[in-house]
């Protein structure tokens, strides 16, 4: 499939900002499944200041505000071209362990409820087609328990949370199922990326899922929120421990002063 995508964040600031500078990670990669036929970013407002690559394999640009900007716009745009790979991603690679996405991070630790939900899994070993039911059910398991609803949580919200909540939007799905993931000893991250929505012209912000480490399979991807495997809908973009080390955006600012986010987003054959 072949994937047209317009992204464009918008801070708008009632006050001139001095100084802020962003991480972006806003750039997929031709990898697993996915080609990117042409991917450009256009920032008003800022500078790009240098690129790197992350410890996870993330391409990152940060970006400096122009100095006395009250508004800064990051627009990407591309094409890329997919294929359904049943969720299976592949053997792990970059420069990241696997053991540390066994480690709890701030978002991903667990509380009672979690190791509960997690008790009633993981006896099927780390292999084969039993593993892969098994994390269905539990993806299953949490959508039933925790109602996708937007405006309610946000980037802070934890896992234990969101389960105790009972309501969340991806992230919250995502950082549940990575908890109960690694209580099961199974290594598990978070992806950030974009997801073709029938029927849906302009969406409000990104997707995120997250992947496990299946032995003989590698990471498989997991999207609680949807109830499926990834298909060729999916970009993946950005993977980490949690949130945030997928953010698409993500910075610091000095001074004082409201922040407007606006987000504009298409995502398109």
């Amino acid at each position: 499939m072949r994937l047209k995508i317009s992204h464009t964040t918008t801070y708008r600031y009632d006050a001139p900002v001095h100084y802020a500078l962003q991480q972006l990670r806003l750039t997929p990669r031709s990898d697993h499944g996915q080609t990117i036929e042409s991917w450009n970013a256009r920032i008003t407002g800022g500078t790009a200041q240098v690129s790197f690559d992350d410890h996870f394999g993330n391409h990152v640009d940060l970006v400096l505000m122009d100095d006395g900007a009250q508004e800064i716009a990051i627009t990407c745009e591309g094409v890329v071209l997919t294929e359904d790979r049943a969720g299976i991603v592949g053997q792990h690679r970059g420069y990241a362990p696997l053991w540390l996405y066994k480690e709890t991070t701030t978002p991903t630790t667990p509380d009672a409820g979690l190791r509960k939900l997690a008790r009633g899994y993981g006896k099927s070993g780390n292999e084969g087609g039993a593993l892969i039911s098994e994390l269905h059910a539990l993806s299953a398991e949490i959508l039933e328990h925790v109602a996708y609803t937007t405006g309610r949580t946000d980037a802070a919200t934890t896992a234990d949370e969101a389960w105790a909540a009972g309501h969340g939007v991806c992230q919250d799905h995502a950082h549940i199922m990575i908890t109960a993931a690694r209580l099961m000893g199974l290594p598990a991250r978070y992806v950030s990326g974009y997801l073709m929505m029938e029927g849906v012209s302009e969406q409000e912000a990104t997707h995120a899922w997250c992947e496990v480490f299946v032995d003989g399979l590698g990471w498989v991807g997991y999207d609680v929120s949807n109830g499926i495997s990834p298909d060729e809908r999916y970009v993946r973009v950005a993977t980490g421990r949690d949130y945030f080390d997928a953010a698409p955006i993500h910075g610091l600012r000095l001074g004082t002063g409201n922040e407007d986010l606006h987000v504009r987003l298409q995502v398109q054959q």
